[in-house]
């Protein structure tokens, strides 16, 4: 059965959704076509791929379905990556940069698309995204970022203060860049439909089944978990930012970024009509980046850089109480009724990776702070490619090897950061 007693380490999310698939540990030998370790957006996302194309799939999750980054995501459904498209593509060549930008272009409708196929009840909102201008710099920034997305086809547009101040409900910014394409979910209850719909279609998921090891055996893979052994043709690992130790698996290198949440109970009905009345979710352009969107039931979900629970959590609740009182000041005595916090797999240049690990099989990981779009669109090209050996199925090409050095540090450097930021100067 489901691991419902962990939940709560979702917060809100966790309370909220009504999406659950109930799937028990692995307490057989399987023969499947893939094996997928983790039951986050990209690996629910590929078993609902293989499953739909008539594929054999067994799904292993250590703890249960949407336990990391995939259930305590803020819930933006963005296009694209955080990087803007010049640095992308910088970095990538034209024709691989320009591959991906118009794949996670179409991200978002991917998304939408497949939460009304398989009727997820995960509160889907399609009503864009705002980036705000926290300062002038912020707003130089986003004039930048919407003359790189329309000349690569991005249908952004630039808006003023007072239509800022409109749609979000506060004077606090100096303009917004509004994506008509993204909207909100609740991320985890995704995850859970993502799973009960690949399910129904003949998947094998298995929660409380932590992979130990994986080994190649003759032409196939063999997947070790609970004692017994799962047999494929090919292996995809999706455990991104919650990597676990397996034996013959390397494990993947990049910093952590931990972001904590904090949501209120739902608001009375004139102050929900005044915050964001259109249902956009918002981000914002500082360095030590926050957030905040509302949920369907009208409460207010603040995120910030930092974790919530983590020796500087007192810190971050501070922040989140007076950021609160200098955005929103009619909220100011409004208390938060639910906190969490999840990790982020953030590579060095902020693009995410497959990295071949085998014959048939890929790591996929780093998508930098945006889960939910990239996670569907990877964990869909994963299936295609994997399961027809076509590797140029996925949005950017495939790495033999990838390594970072210093990750450690630079972990440590993000919360450091985070908790001076949030103490020093906490309406950043």
């Amino acid at each position: 059965m489901s691991g419902l007693t962990s939940r709560a380490d979702t917060g809100l999310w966790g309370v909220s959704t009504t999406e659950w698939v109930t799937t028990r540990p692995l307490d057989r030998d399987l023969d499947v076509n893939l094996v997928v370790i983790g039951g986050g957006y990209t690996g629910c996302s590929a078993a609902l791929e293989a499953a739909r194309s008539g594929a054999s799939v067994a799904l292993l999750e250590a703890k249960f379905i949407g336990h990391g980054g995939s259930g305590r995501n803020v819930g933006l459904v963005n296009a694209g990556l955080w990087l803007p498209p010049d640095a992308i593509l910088r970095q990538m060549g034209e024709s691989a940069g320009m591959r991906l930008l118009e794949d996670l272009g179409k991200g978002p409708e991917a998304v939408f698309r497949i939460i009304e196929r398989e009727a997820i009840e995960c509160e889907p909102v399609r009503a864009g995204t705002l980036h705000l201008a926290h300062s002038a710099a912020g707003r130089a920034d986003l004039e930048d970022r919407y003359r790189q997305g329309n000349r690569i086809g991005a249908p952004l547009r630039l808006l003023d203060a007072d239509e800022t101040a409109r749609r979000t409900g506060t004077r606090r910014f100096h303009g917004a860049l509004f994506d008509p394409r993204a909207g909100t979910i609740q991320p985890l209850a995704y995850c859970q439909g993502l799973a009960r719909a690949a399910q129904a279609k003949g998947a094998h998921l298995f929660e409380a089944s932590p992979a130990d090891g994986v080994v190649r055996d003759g032409d196939r893979w063999r997947v070790s978990a609970n004692g017994h052994d799962v047999r494929a043709a090919a292996l995809l690992v999706a455990t991104n930012a919650y990597p676990r130790f397996v034996t013959g698996l390397a494990q993947a290198r990049f910093s952590v970024v931990t972001y904590g949440q904090f949501a209120t109970e739902p608001l009375p009905d004139d102050m929900r009509a005044q915050i964001l009345p259109d249902g956009e979710g918002c981000w914002d352009t500082a360095m030590v980046m926050s957030s905040f969107r509302v949920d369907r039931a009208g409460r207010l979900i603040l995120g910030g850089m930092g974790s919530a629970g983590g020796p500087a959590g007192a810190i971050h609740g501070a922040w989140a109480r007076r950021k609160l009182r200098e955005v929103f000041p009619a909220l100011a005595g409004v208390p938060f009724a639910h906190r969490w916090h999840g990790r982020i797999a953030m590579t060095a240049d902020h693009i995410p990776k497959v990295l071949r690990i085998g014959p048939r099989a890929c790591a996929v990981f780093g998508y930098s702070g945006r889960g939910i779009a990239p996670g569907t669109v990877f964990g869909t090209s994963a299936a295609r490619a994997l399961l027809n050996d076509q590797p140029d199925a996925f949005p950017i090409p495939v790495q033999d090897a990838y390594s970072e050095r210093f990750t450690a540090a630079r972990t440590a450097f993000f919360e450091f950061g985070a908790a001076v930021a949030h103490a020093v100067d906490p309406l950043r």
